[in-house]
């Protein structure tokens, strides 16, 4: 009797440790710079968890000149699209607002040595959500990632 009341247990207690787990908070720290990078590309996060996203431009070059900013797209958008959109919208932080509705979730625009952290709860749905940074050509220079929804 006793070795049946143990997988059950065991069962639940897998169970809360899953939920505990995806309860915590996802903290992710990214670095930008002036060589238009992002010192992280790939992370993974589960359906629905928390996330907080700190980015630090470590970067010495004038805002107007090479800011940088973060921006989550919802899973299928097209990011050099959303890129591509971005040039002529200085005005609202290079983020369109013919595409504002495919962000999960952006940073402000950052100078040298600034940061901004951003907080939203990950989708339910599974898949890739790709990040980029949508100053002019920043994009194109390889500063994008992408979030994986577990």
């Amino acid at each position: 009797m006793k070795n049946c009341l143990r997988v059950p247990l065991l069962v639940v207690g897998l169970l809360t440790a899953a939920v505990v787990a995806s309860a915590t908070p996802a903290e992710i720290e990214i670095t930008a710079n002036d060589a238009m990078k992002f010192s992280v590309t790939k992370f993974e996060v589960a359906a629905g968890q928390e996330v907080k996203i700190t980015l630090q431009n470590a970067g010495r070059m004038p805002k107007q000149a090479m800011g940088h900013n973060l921006v989550v797209l919802k899973k299928g958008c097209d990011a050099k699209a959303f890129a591509d959109a971005a040039v002529t919208a200085a005005a609202t932080e290079y983020i369109p607002a013919s595409k504002k509705d495919e962000v999960l979730a952006a940073t402000k625009l950052l100078g040298p040595r600034q940061s901004d952290t951003i907080t939203f709860k990950a989708p339910a749905e599974a898949g890739e959500y790709p990040f980029i940074c949508s100053f002019p050509a920043h994009y194109l220079s390889g500063m994008k990632g992408v979030m994986i929804v577990k």
